[in-house]
């Protein structure tokens, strides 16, 4: 593309800056940073990034903003760079701290959006890695609707130990298994130590490849991006492509919501069932389409699980992490597959101003031979996706349940209610569960944590204790993507507003069976209407600052946890 590209109507900033002189000021800003006379007229994009050394997820995305600006430049239009936040869920995760990442999830999209609209930004690319880094993104673009892509920053590749592949998972899990003798210290040492070989994203099917993943789905991200590994030198390039598709967008009017229609809201659904993707996935999509004013619900997710085979065999219930997944061919090997099945909307636009159909037109349409990461329709790894969405007397609006690698996916027995991750971690690890426990976390959720942390150190600690087949856990919180077993999660309403996972008692008969969707408890309405007059809130355990106010907007888990 020339640097001679025709100014579109789109084109607000440039054109309200060279209108009468009474704007001069602001030209004198701008060519404090660069700009000269010819620059006005041309688009001006933001580069949003969230380049930090506070994960290995994010350390290498200032490269890859950089790559980004670069290319713009090239292609005729007028980068401007500027940061936004990360939380490092790994590094959180089991700590007062973790009730922080899904309020990051909300500052990302303020800041980008703040930002974007403030300085009258005519395109948008956001490079991120961390997990709340895609769906922030999602949401800003969907409140802008300005031409957008998303950059993933890539995921790390695994860690080795003895021949056999580490992610950070492996860590988690391994607590457990010390804790119940089951390795010993030398061996639990090795693996932290080798769990996290250099930058990206958590390796595995988790939550940020699986909203990469989700992304490059919707149309949002380059063909092959969601699946690069950070180091390799295809993902500066892809950054760079990233940012001569950005002005093509331009020139044609194609703007965020053009492309994050309700169809490509469906086919991200469907490749996250296809993947075994993190329930994560169901609370960002929500919210994103909540900001794109697309009508989507639980029941969507549901629907769509039924008719979506699992066919990706990753971690965390299967063997593989995402770099193995890209070398087969990656996420359009799946969307192809998906295609063929009539189980996508071929016809829906993305990035690269083709279709998905388009795209995917020159991709195999059958898995490679001699190879198990992918597998074939007629012999999925499991006949429908894993994401199951709950409802009963304990869960009115809706849970979510992760059903991959289990066998069983029903379970009745007695509850044993925590107040807190905390407290739940002392007594797995303390030896107070038994075989045929459901595990109850409560006052965890959006406005009860606040925050809605993830549970990973209870459940990374129940599959160490070798537990994950024989104790389920209900949560009004979330779980990282690493998780497996019997869990559910975002059981809405939550404690903190009076729903019945608040008002069970230790000992309550609590039954879970995903085969049929439902999560109940063995009470009359009766005794629950009881309970509950007898109930009272809790005072909020924040009274200022960013965890306050978050506490006060969020909505429900349900709704996707939005706070506007």
């Amino acid at each position: 593309m020339s640097n001679t590209l025709t100014r579109p109507k789109l084109n607000r900033r440039s054109s309200i800056i060279t209108e009468g002189d009474h704007r001069a000021p602001n030209r004198a800003m701008m060519r404090a940073v660069g700009f000269e006379d010819e620059d006005f007229n041309k688009p001006i994009i933001a580069v949003a990034n969230g380049h930090s050394n506070i994960t290995p997820c994010n350390a290498g995305l200032g490269e890859l903003a950089v790559a980004a600006e670069g290319a713009i430049r090239t292609a005729g239009g007028m980068p401007q760079l500027f940061g936004t936040i990360t939380i490092s869920d790994g590094i959180s995760m089991g700590t007062e701290g973790m009730k922080c990442s899904l309020v990051s999830r909300e500052v990302i999209a303020d800041s980008i959006e703040t930002v974007c609209r403030g300085q009258s930004m005519d395109g948008l690319i956001a490079v991120g890695g961390c997990d709340k880094n895609m769906p922030g993104a999602m949401i800003a673009m969907a409140r802008l609707d300005i031409p957008s892509i998303f950059v993933y920053g890539g995921t790390i590749k695994p860690g080795n130990y003895e021949g056999e592949d580490l992610t950070i998972v492996s860590a988690f899990e391994a607590v457990g298994q010390y804790n119940a003798g089951r390795i010993p210290l030398e061996t639990f040492q090795a693996i932290e130590r080798n769990a996290c070989p250099g930058k990206g994203s958590c390796g595995g099917m988790y939550t940020a490849n699986t909203m990469s993943s989700a992304f490059e789905a919707m149309g949002m991200s380059l063909p092959y991006s969601s699946t690069m590994a950070a180091e390799d030198r295809e993902k500066a390039d892809s950054a760079e492509a990233s940012g001569h598709a950005l002005l093509s967008l331009i020139e044609n009017d194609l703007t965020a919501r053009k492309i994050m229609t309700r169809e490509a809201f469906e086919n991200a659904i469907t490749v996250v069932m296809a993947v075994g993707g993190s329930t994560n996935a169901v609370l960002h999509l929500l919210a994103a389409a909540h900001a794109a004013e697309v009508d989507l619900d639980l029941a969507d997710f549901e629907h769509i699980r039924q008719r979506t085979p699992h066919i990706a065999d990753l971690k965390p219930s299967g063997k593989y992490v995402a770099t193995d997944l890209h070398k087969v061919g990656g996420i359009p090997l799946i969307m192809k597959m998906l295609l063929e099945e009539g189980l996508l909307h071929g016809d829906c636009m993305t990035v690269t101003g083709k279709t998905v159909a388009e795209n995917l037109s020159r991709v195999a349409s059958r898995p490679p031979k001699d190879q198990d990461v992918v597998l074939p329709f007629d012999a999925p790894k499991y006949q429908e996706g894993h994401l199951a969405i709950l409802k009963g007397n304990l869960a009115p609006e809706g849970a979510v349940a992760k059903t991959s690698g289990l066998k069983t996916t029903k379970i009745t027995g007695p509850a044993r209610i925590f107040e807190s991750e905390e407290a739940s971690l002392k007594a797995i690890l303390g030896d107070e569960i038994r075989a045929g426990d459901v595990i109850v976390i409560r006052y965890e959720g959006p406005k009860g944590g606040p925050g809605m942390r993830e549970m990973l150190s209870p459940t990374g600690a129940i599959i160490g204790k070798g537990l994950g087949d024989s104790v389920a856990l209900i949560t009004d919180g979330r779980f990282s993507g690493g998780t497996y077993g019997l869990v559910v999660g975002h059981v809405a309403p939550e404690a903190q507003v009076g729903g019945p996972i608040g008002l069970l008692e230790e000992g309550d008969i609590v039954t879970i069976d995903a085969a049929h969707n439902l999560i109940e408890v063995d009470l009359s309405e009766e005794d629950l209407a009881k309970r509950r007059k007898a109930w009272q809130a809790p005072t909020a355990k924040y009274g200022r600052g960013v965890l306050a106010k978050y506490a006060k907007s969020v909505s429900s888990a349900s709704q996707g946890a939005v706070t506007d």
